[in-house]
């Protein structure tokens, strides 16, 4: 099994001042294992066939992640931003399934 090393994006609500919610990005650092790699390409009627991943990755959870995995968008792998399809809770893991390419929204900041 390999090993990953990554981060992973929250889109998540904050409360700028009293009452005023505005919805933000948080990136955190994690380690974990790919448990599964594989990848299809999908035939669009495009240029370029798109890129899907079905892989599974393992991560070990700090106390944030196993309270916002609802939030989780994307993961960093290979060099590419990649959407979390699925978020499986199996303490002290969550295991991850990660599907095309994320297509993200320009307003972000790092946590």
């Amino acid at each position: 099994m390999a090993k990953f090393s990554g981060k992973i994006g929250y889109f998540v609500s904050v409360e700028k001042e009293p009452g005023l919610w505005v919805e933000d990005f948080v990136e955190r650092q994690y380690y974990g294992d790919l448990m599964r790699l594989s990848n299809s390409n999908q035939s669009s009627g495009n240029v370029n066939d798109n890129i899907s991943l079905n892989n599974s990755i393992s991560i070990v959870a700090d106390p944030y992640a196993n309270e916002n995995f609802q939030h989780m968008r994307y993961v960093k792998f290979m060099g590419t931003k990649w959407k979390i399809t699925n978020a499986e809770v199996q303490y002290p893991r969550i295991i991850l399934t990660v599907g095309g390419v994320y297509n993200e929204n320009k307003t972000k900041s790092s946590g």
